[in-house]
């Protein structure tokens, strides 16, 4: 049940005829009614993250019982519960990963989904939390037992998942390394990376090996690197596949990792 108060409709911004950014247009849809173990959140600020580029462009579809409005993450106020939740009441601010449907005024969410609003942290900036924070955090610490020190080789270090693999690595004292565009690298070291590597002029597999080699490797990459990764990892290492912007589909020599004793492991954040 909503409050008598709420309104009965409310603005979004829904996704058109898939393509760019024109394809966003304002809409009028239905608040929604939250489920038993759902609130209902007024939105302040909502994240932007690359599945909602994709499913702007059509190469991400909501699975099914999803929204299909983009946003998988906001900020904002509790503005009713369902009847089994009890850790949120009415006036709570929080973040909170959504299954879609943070483009608008309302958005209903799983109470097990939200996170207090942090200290110190205003909503805009908490806006931009869950999606990136939860899923560097669930791959690389949530599980493990990360020695002080470990070499961390992050992919595409400016980038959303990048830049907070960055930040989370040096605030758990991991020694990190990430590679990026020569225009970045001043952004990339002045978050934390002991060695940011240009991609383009640089051999990442050559520093690593040099260094020593990577304890933990974040792949957004997929495709040639992942055999190069192999290459790249210290003996127990991980390899935690996020994407394959480079293809998914590869032909590998899976003897290196046996020597090694590698863990080859990836996840997708929205399936849990």
């Amino acid at each position: 049940m909503l409050p008598d108060t709420m309104p009965d409709t409310m603005n979004v911004i829904e996704i058109g005829e898939t393509g760019g950014p024109d394809a966003l247009r304002p809409a009028t849809r239905p608040v929604p009614v939250p489920g038993k173990d759902e609130v209902l959140v007024r939105v302040i600020a909502s994240g932007v993250n690359g599945p909602d580029l994709l499913q702007r462009k059509g190469l991400y579809p909501p699975p099914p019982g999803a929204s299909d409005l983009p946003g998988l993450e906001v900020s904002g106020e509790v503005v009713a519960a369902g009847e089994s939740v009890t850790r949120w009441a009415v006036g709570d601010r929080l973040c909170a990963l959504t299954n879609g449907g943070g483009y608008a005024e309302y958005v209903a969410i799983h109470a097990d989904h939200c996170l207090a609003l942090p200290e110190g942290l205003d909503a805009a900036d908490a806006a931009g939390l869950p999606e990136t924070y939860f899923t560097v955090w669930s791959n690389i610490f949530f599980g493990h037992s990360v020695p002080h020190g470990a070499r961390l080789l992050v992919q595409g270090g400016a980038g959303g998942i990048g830049s907070t693999a960055v930040q989370l690595g040096v605030a758990m004292g991991l020694t990190v390394f990430a590679t990026c565009s020569a225009e970045d690298k001043g952004f990339v070291e002045g978050l934390g990376a002991m060695r940011a590597i240009d991609y383009r002029a640089e051999d990442y597999l050559g520093i690593l090996k040099e260094a020593g080699g990577a304890d933990i490797i974040l792949d957004i990459l997929g495709g040639e690197h992942v055999a190069r990764h192999i290459k790249a990892a210290r003996h127990d290492g991980r390899i935690i596949s996020l994407a394959f912007n480079q293809g998914s589909t590869m032909e590998l020599n899976l003897m290196p990792m046996m020597l090694k004793r590698l863990t080859l492991t990836g996840s997708t954040l929205r399936s849990r």
